[in-house]
């Protein structure tokens, strides 16, 4: 195993310990985070993404159980989130959703290309409605 899987393993640490600065210090000063929140570009912008997550999710922890460990470029990996939505959610039409108090967990994976230490893209995958259902929305009927 590679030194790029320490990294990814500080990411994980991190992002368990709602440490902004210990998760920036993973990333390159221009990497860019896509996720199913959206496109974030550069420690300003990563580290807005992830406080949100912290304020929606107060309890958010991050379970990894898969390391594709024999793959180096990118390095994927399994896992599941947990938390308690206790904060506003930004949801993809530009509302809030206020806490609900809803306990969720979510899986997904994610994939990140290392470069001299530091991760330089980072690519989350989850389902948003297994996360959206387990907060009490629903779908709607689109306008006919």
């Amino acid at each position: 195993m590679s030194d790029s899987w320490a990294v990814k393993r500080q990411l994980a640490d991190a992002l368990n310990e709602h440490d902004l600065e210990g998760v920036l210090e993973t990333f390159s000063p221009d990497a860019v985070l896509v996720s199913p929140f959206g496109v974030a570009e550069g420690h300003e912008q990563i580290a807005w993404m992830y406080e949100q997550v912290f304020k929606s999710f107060p309890d958010f922890q991050l379970i990894v159980w898969y390391e594709a460990v024999t793959c180096e470029t990118p390095l994927m990996v399994e896992w599941t989130a947990t938390g308690t939505h206790r904060g506003p959610l930004l949801l993809p039409n530009g509302r809030e959703l206020e806490g609900t108090g809803r306990p969720v967990t979510f899986r997904g994976t994610c994939a990140s290309f290392v470069e001299d230490g530091k991760i330089k893209t980072h690519r989350e995958y989850f389902d948003q409605l297994e996360l959206y259902t387990q907060l009490g929305l629903c779908l709607t009927e689109a306008p006919g």
